[in-house]
């Protein structure tokens, strides 16, 4: 056993190999790359995925695993062994079924849409994007039929994203939020709140300072890490030592700064996976639903708490005297937590981000079952839009376009930003019962027991279990959407309504 398992983690490690250098030319293309490039990065993107699923559902991975089965009985199933052999034989069970070209095309038609989606977006024309979209729903039509006795089309793609969880799982949660949600912000969108500082004129070099500062203050290993400017931003990288944060720029307002807090979230999981599984599929992120839980736990629980900017905020006004010298904490603090319907989901407030995430929830389901005509997205999306939160589109940019997911191909991923959302909270409350002097802690500048506790709760675990299962070790319960409705209730109806 000893020896074929060495040599399934041989192999493993190998294609994590190719999968870490492709996420790199991703990386690179959404914020070095110049745009003529894009053509060639499709291909270099196809040729990786292509050798990456060629390595991976050989045969010679299939013999070691029906090898590793007869032996699996003699393993404690908790131990780092008998998961990686089960999540490994998931992941071949499921990878085999699909033809390496559908797998190389799919990320060459993804690499070749996403510069295709950075014009049409500069120009707000969801015209010229229509043929890449369209061969990228295309092309999941086509892998979702790579698998039979489906209960729903859309399950095989949320399951990519969201290891075994399904449609009908998700659904009577969203539906449970959604219908708390939409008289919540009724009650709220007319709030007077003194925000007009927040928009006005923050230097694009003096955002990169601060949120620089940010993630120093926050913490993490000096010398693993980077930031730079992009469109849409995001976090990357190719190990827990190589970590790619990104965030964009406005010179009239500070969306930098919580989009860096939401990326170091994303980052410091991926830098607290356990070493000594790097390069295993179990030394991997749990979920994507897991992993937004992080960034979101970050971005609400924290940044946008009250200990925090009791510790931060002078620094802040040490970086724009000018726009916030004369503003005090409290004002400043009830202007970063104003509840006003946007057209931008990742700019939205606390309450109204999950009705952006339900639109889009509802529609890529609408997509891959072709129960919509795409041309006719931008249409839908208006009206859901002004339906769920009152507010009118302008032009594609702001609307349909706004979001990078379809052109990368991530269909099935939307549902996973308000999973986080949820579980960010459940997450909170279990460390707060371990550790309750935790936000006196944040307020003196000290992260170290929120940090250690997350890795070893959520990111040391990897992916040994199903993201529900990692919920469940982490904080004794799996997602319930309660504590989530509970929270924003107690902060938006109670506290600042005060």
């Amino acid at each position: 056993m000893a020896d074929a398992l060495e040599q399934l983690k041989q192999r493993l490690a190998e294609v994590y190999d190719l999968q870490a250098v492709a996420r790199l030319l991703t990386w690179d293309q959404q914020t070095m790359m110049p745009a003529a490039g894009a053509a060639i990065r499709a291909e270099h993107a196809g040729t990786l995925r292509r050798i990456a699923h060629e390595r991976f559902i050989a045969g010679e991975t299939g013999r070691l695993l029906d090898e590793l089965r007869s032996r699996e009985d003699s393993l404690d199933p908790d131990s780092d062994d008998a998961c990686l052999i089960r999540i490994s034989r998931r992941d071949y069970e499921k990878e085999v079924r699909v033809p390496t070209e559908l797998r190389a095309e799919m990320a060459r038609a993804a690499s070749q849409a996403r510069q295709v989606w950075v014009e049409a977006r500069a120009k707000s024309d969801f015209k010229a994007f229509l043929p890449a979209l369209e061969r990228n729903v295309e092309l999941r039509r086509r892998y979702v039929a790579c698998f039979e006795n489906v209960d729903e089309p859309y399950d095989i793609l949320l399951d990519d994203f969201e290891p075994e969880t399904k449609t009908a799982d998700v659904r009577p949660i969203f539906d449970e939020v959604k219908a708390e949600l939409v008289p919540l912000i009724a009650e709220l969108r007319d709030v007077d709140v003194e925000d007009g500082f927040l928009t006005g004129d923050f230097p694009p070099d003096r955002q990169e300072a601060l949120v620089k500062d940010l993630v120093r203050t926050l913490g993490m290993r000096p010398d693993s890490w980077r930031l730079d400017p992009t469109e849409h931003p995001f976090a990357s990288g190719a190990g827990v030592d190589d970590i790619r944060i990104t965030t964009a720029y406005d010179p009239s307002e500070l969306f930098s700064l919580f989009a860096t807090i939401h990326e170091y979230g994303h980052g410091l999981y991926q830098h607290q996976l356990p070493r000594n599984l790097e390069r295993l599929p179990i030394g991997t992120a749990c979920s994507l639903g897991i992993h937004e839980s992080q960034s979101r736990l970050w971005e609400n629980l924290v940044g946008r708490g009250r200990p925090f900017w009791r510790f931060y905020y002078a620094r802040l006004q040490q970086s724009f005297p000018e726009q916030l010298g004369g503003v005090e904490l409290e004002r400043f603090y009830r202007a970063i937590n104003r509840v006003q319907p946007s057209l931008i989901r990742i700019h939205a407030d606390e309450v109204t981000y999950g009705m952006h995430v339900i639109l889009r929830f509802e529609l890529e389901q609408d997509m891959i079952n072709g129960r919509v005509e795409l041309a006719e997205l931008p249409e839908i999306w208006n009206q859901r839009m002004y339906e769920y939160l009152g507010v009118e589109v302008p032009d594609d940019a702001q609307g349909v376009l706004q979001d990078v997911h379809w052109s990368s191909g991530l269909i099935g991923y939307f549902a996973t930003y308000l999973l986080g959302t949820v579980m960010s909270v459940q997450i909170w409350h279990g460390l707060v019962a371990d550790v309750p002097d935790v936000e006196e802690q944040i307020e003196r500048g000290e992260f170290g027991s929120l940090r250690a506790w997350l890795g070893e709760h959520v990111h040391a675990q990897g992916r040994r279990h199903p993201p529900q299962e990692t919920l469940r070790r982490a904080v004794g319960e799996t997602i319930r959407a309660r504590p989530y409705l509970d929270y924003l209730d107690q902060k938006f109806r109670r506290d600042l309504a005060a």
